[in-house]
């Protein structure tokens, strides 16, 4: 198994970050996005739309961070990470939708244009962090995880990083009292790795 990867980008991590509560092995492969190696001709034969992370496994090219959990969670990994009631997929189809919107919208997009300098309204994409904090930490007062279930789903893996790494972005984190009980439970896990910033 490999993984094309980018240590600061929150979407490899959700990725490395369960392959690690899994105890799965995979090649690292680090991709120079800073140089444009995601653009290149041989990348782009693995992912035209030219963005890590990339999974390779048995042959198989997957892109796309909240796919890739959903693989390697129908592969890999026990029905408690996605349980296949349609009740339990739909929710966590939805956390999954979230994180590849207002997560990435928000906190994702406040601190591209803090870490890495993106140009665009910082302070619109702080607004929208502090919005997306803020329903999260009303819904987690009700639940442990995200899915409501007992244990944690991959929706819990896909939202966490960008949230948790909001505070990169210059939005605090603080106010979210639930939030950082839910971070907590999510870095007691066992196999847990963090990332810079975490």
């Amino acid at each position: 198994m490999q993984l094309h990867d980018f240590t600061l980008s929150g979407n490899c991590y959700k990725i490395r970050l369960f392959l690690s509560l899994l105890r799965l092995e995979a090649q690292l492969l680090p991709v120079d996005l800073q140089g444009g190696a995601q653009k290149s001709a041989a990348f782009l034969a693995l992912n035209p739309r030219g963005q890590v992370p990339v999974l390779v496994d048995q042959g198989q090219v997957l892109f796309d961070s909240q796919a890739i959990l959903v693989y390697l969670a129908c592969r890999y990994a026990d029905a408690s990470w996605y349980p296949r009631d349609a009740l339990s997929q739909a929710r966590i189809s939805s956390w999954l939708s979230f994180a590849a919107n207002e997560a990435a919208k928000g906190p994702g997009q406040a601190r591209l244009h803090v870490l890495f300098r993106f140009p665009g309204d910082l302070q619109r994409a702080q607004e929208t962090a502090r919005q997306v904090l803020a329903l999260l930490d009303d819904h987690l007062a009700q639940h442990d995880w995200l899915a409501e279930g007992a244990t944690p789903t991959i929706a819990d893996l896909a939202v966490y990083p960008y949230v948790a790494l909001a505070g990169d972005g210059g939005v605090d984190l603080a106010p979210y009292a639930n939030l950082a009980a839910w971070f907590a439970r999510i870095r007691a896990l066992p196999g847990y790795t963090g990332m810079p910033g975490l």
